[in-house]
């Protein structure tokens, strides 16, 4: 399922088999230059690390994936559903710094090649998506809100009305995220979820206390994509846990003050 290519990245090599001189992957804490509470390969912007560790952070990974940072789009994450097709002329959005990235999005896809698209995470769930036979890839963001509104199976439906891309030809890995045992939630995300889960399928939560259960997300994610068609065949789940696995920042676990991971997608140009 991963391949180490250094301390920093491990190459999705599930996706990267299904199509050739594709780049896909997820970034660990390890191999950088920020400090604590960042320390020490913090990829975001917005927690407030220096921009300048942050850089050099990117620079590094640009070296490990041989995908220059220039050709990087990164969007800002807002949590919601909103999802933009890329193109070159969006090439190095959000590279250098969170003031020119794409606005208010958190689905990013496209067809074209030479464009690395970026996410970031803490515990939220990165989805990756690829069509072989069209040559579109994406990603989505999908913490609890993003999962409950659907932005991953609003990806799917998008590729198959607007590109008419066949169900079979669409591959969704799940990426490392937070466990279910270890993501508490309250009766109101509860509530969101079971408005959505699909008929039969076994509720992705248990009861810890009046009021509290723990979510997994990744089977949600599962249920959802099954319902929208695709076969569990064509569907993907990293086993990791960024909660458990020190590799990792999380949200939860270090309580807030902590870096972001990176999950990216692309086509090496001239291919």
């Amino acid at each position: 399922m991963w391949k180490e290519i250094s301390t920093r990245f491990l190459e999705a090599s599930t996706l990267t088999t299904l199509m050739p001189h594709l780049v896909a992957g997820f970034t660990t804490r390890e191999g950088g230059v920020s400090e604590l509470p960042y320390a020490t390969c913090n990829l975001g912007f917005h927690v407030h690390d220096d921009a300048a560790a942050v850089i050099r952070n990117r620079e590094r990974l640009a070296s490990d994936l041989a995908f220059p940072l220039d050709c990087w789009v990164g969007s800002e994450q807002v949590h919601e559903t909103t999802i933009r097709y890329v193109t070159n002329k969006d090439k190095g959005r959000g590279a250098y710094s969170l003031s020119d990235a794409l606005p208010a999005t958190d689905g990013l896809y496209t067809n074209e090649s030479g464009i690395l698209l970026t996410s970031l995470y803490a515990d939220c769930t990165p989805l990756y998506f690829v069509a072989p036979r069209a040559r579109l890839i994406g990603l989505c963001h999908a913490g609890w809100r993003g999962t409950v509104q659907q932005i991953g199976q609003k990806l799917v439906s998008l590729w198959q009305t607007k590109h008419h891309v066949p169900i079979e030809d669409i591959h969704v890995f799940i990426g490392p995220c937070i466990s279910g045992h270890k993501y508490e939630v309250d009766q109101a995300v509860i509530d969101r979820v079971t408005a959505i889960v699909p008929v039969g399928a076994v509720p992705p939560y248990q009861q810890v206390r009046e009021g509290h259960y723990t979510l997994d997300l990744r089977m949600l994610h599962q249920q959802l994509f099954q319902a929208a068609g695709l076969c569990m065949t064509q569907i993907y789940t990293a086993p990791e846990c960024t909660y458990i696995d020190p590799r990792f920042f999380s949200y939860r676990r270090e309580k807030g003050q902590t870096g972001r991971m990176m999950s990216v997608i692309g086509m090496r140009s001239g291919k």
